[in-house]
Order: structure tokens, then C-alpha cells, then sequence
């Protein structure tokens, strides 16, 4: 039962969080779908973040500072804390 607090704490606080920037996450299966709509503009990556809301407010964060309005993670590990790629992408 607190594994599944857990997760729906970390759901809300990422949905919180996420609110506050501008850059969106965008899933590999959007962008196959329309990759006419969307030119590369960069790679970010965020390192050392303990929570998964964490890490996806860094990277929305560091794609709003690099232009962006579209980021899809790349890669991910979870050992022992969170890091993670992603391609940052602006709508054409």
C-alpha cells in the first residue's frame, strides 16, 4: 500500500511541477507518427535526480533553455539515481 502512495504522490507532484515549464514530453511513437511537424535541436541530460518527477522537470527545464517546446527521453537508468537523455525538438 505505501509503494502505491508512493507512486501517485510522485504522479501529482510531477504533474505539478511539470506546469511550470513549457517544454512538454513527447513519446518516440508521436514523433514516428509526425516527424515532418518536429526538427532536432539539441540533446539535454540530467543527472543525480533521486525522483522521477524530478528528473522530468530538469529536462523539461533544460529543453525550455534551449529553445525547445518538445523533448522525447532517449535513455534512462535508475540504479542507484535517476539519469536520463533526451532529444529536444521545436514544432515546425
Amino acid at each position: 500500500m505505501k509503494i502505491a502512495q508512493a507512486i501517485i504522490t510522485a504522479v501529482a507532484l510531477g504533474t505539478l511541477s511539470f506546469g511550470a515549464v513549457s517544454a512538454e514530453l513527447l513519446t518516440k511513437e508521436a514523433l514516428k507518427e509526425h516527424p515532418d511537424m518536429y526538427t532536432k535541436i539539441g540533446t539535454i541530460v540530467t543527472d543525480g535526480e533521486l525522483a522521477p518527477s524530478d528528473a522530468k522537470e530538469e529536462l523539461a527545464k533544460k529543453a525550455d533553455e534551449k529553445g525547445g517546446d518538445f523533448y522525447v527521453v532517449t535513455s534512462a537508468d535508475t540504479q542507484s539515481k535517476i539519469h536520463a537523455t533526451a532529444d529536444v525538438y521545436k514544432k515546425n
